[in-house]
């Protein structure tokens, strides 16, 4: 289970920072998205990736520690995740009003030349 977190954290994380790379700003948003997504799959696991597993202790604390799992990067994450909506919404209404300003979605302002 976790190589194919460690895998999918770094498929996310390689493919945001590629798509940071590019010349357009609608692929920027979408890279900086994916970097917020390998970021937050990357806090979840540090709280453990354990299934079937209760988030807090019962009450009289009866258990071992080892068995549960640890709610704060689970709300850490969610909190993350409405945060990264909301810039990522914010981003778009900028996109738009830039490219109805400048004509161009390139970051560098500028066209290619064919």
């Amino acid at each position: 289970m976790e190589l194919i977190v460690a895998l999918g954290i770094g498929v996310l994380t390689g493919s945001g920072v590629w798509l940071l790379l590019r010349p357009r700003t609608f692929q920027v948003i979408i890279g900086l998205s994916l970097l917020s997504y390998a970021v937050n799959l990357f806090i979840f696991s540090t709280g453990g990736l354990k299934t079937g597993q209760p988030p807090i202790l019962p009450p009289g604390g009866e258990g071992n520690l080892l068995e549960y799992a640890d709610p704060l990067p689970q709300a850490l994450v969610l909190t993350a995740i409405v945060i990264s909506f909301a810039t990522t919404a914010l981003f778009l209404v900028v996109l738009l009003a830039a490219r109805g300003l400048t004509g161009t979605d390139h970051v560098d302002g500028r066209e290619r030349e064919r």
